[in-house]
């Protein structure tokens, strides 16, 4: 197959660009190049520089070439997706959009998450734009035919990058620092609501699977693992993976908002809520697909990236005293309330 992806640097399309070129398939890059590090030597991909939003350059990279499969990893607005059908109408057999599964509706009626689900979230600003990319993509489909088809990926990790539920602007490695120096750790609420990690490899499994599948377009897919883990064992498998105990410090996702208003899409409207998935129609379009890495796998893997590698140890003091700040300030709330 001869394949567009605009990125395919990242978290989640690194290992996708990896798993087409093994299979043999034509893959093109758009992008500004400033990830290229992450694709391992021998694993070559045509490039193409360039700023997709800079439309009439793309337009002109864009003469004399059709794809079977185009995916943009990096639309985020109505504006981009719009952008995209002016694009690839006529060029693409297959249009791949990356939602997200945070777009799902916020509270859930069902614990039990499938793709009917409505989707509706009021907290976060990132999961509406979503939403509405959508939405666009949906009504040209139903008026031009333009051949979409929708992945919503949940929480998906790769050596890179670590699952936790609240990190600062500069990533994990300060949480990470903070267990190995024995210093608590924010976790949100009580630690028991139930979260879903899916390691890049085995979303990667799933979303080739749905590259050039007649049958997945028109159609919106989640891929994640069939993993449920609580918050306490996602940091507990962390812990163990640096082999220490870590040391859970609770706080209530209001309080957490209150303190930081910007963790409020992020926590209640994502991760303050238990998500588990129904994969059974990815499965059904993608026969055979399973998920395979559990996370205290993927962890290790991840925590042995970060301790030998400097570069990706990149300490946040600013996330570093606000944490220090919540807990100083949850405890004096408790001596008010109960002093001794």
């Amino acid at each position: 197959m001869k394949i567009l992806f605009i990125g395919g640097t990242g978290v989640i399309s690194t290992e996708i660009t990896k798993r087409c070129i093994a299979l043999g398939w034509d893959v093109t890059l758009l992008n500004r190049g400033r990830q290229s590090g992450r694709l391992p030597e021998g694993v070559k991909a045509r490039n193409w520089n360039a700023d997709i939003n800079d439309e009439s350059a793309v337009r002109s990279l864009l003469e004399g070439e059709t794809f079977d499969v185009v995916a943009n990893f990096i639309n985020f607005t109505p504006g981009q997706a719009e952008r995209d059908v002016r694009l690839f109408s006529g060029k693409t057999k297959q249009y791949i959009f990356i939602s997200s599964a945070s777009a799902y509706q916020k509270p859930l009626s069902d614990y039990l998450i499938r793709e009917s689900t409505p989707l509706a979230n009021p907290y976060w600003e990132y999961s509406r734009e979503k939403i509405a990319c959508e939405n666009i993509l949906t009504d040209a489909y139903r008026k031009h035919g333009f051949p979409f088809t929708v992945v919503r990926p949940s929480h998906t990790y790769d050596i890179y990058s670590l699952p936790v539920g609240l990190h600062g602007e500069k990533g994990a490695w300060q949480v990470i620092k903070r267990m190995m120096d024995g210093k608590p750790v924010l976790v949100q609420g009580d630690g028991s609501s139930l979260w879903t990690v899916t390691h890049s490899r085995d979303f990667a499994k799933g979303f080739t699977g749905l590259m050039g599948n007649l049958h997945a377009i028109g159609e919106a897919v989640h891929i994640t693992s069939d993993e449920s883990l609580t918050w306490n064992q996602i940091y507990a498998s962390i812990g163990g993976a640096l082999n220490v105990e870590p040391k859970l410090y609770h706080v209530s996702s209001d309080f957490l908002c209150a303190c930081e208003p910007s963790f409020t899409g992020p926590l209640h409207g994502d991760k303050s809520v238990s998500v588990v998935f129904d994969n059974s129609k990815l499965k059904r379009l993608v026969p055979g697909f399973a998920a395979e890495i559990r996370f205290d796998q993927g962890a290790r893997w991840s925590v042995e990236y970060f301790l030998s590698h400097p570069e990706a140890q990149k300490e946040d003091p600013v996330f570093d005293a606000f944490t220090e700040s919540v807990i100083a300030a949850q405890k004096e709330a408790v001596a008010r309330v109960r002093p001794d």
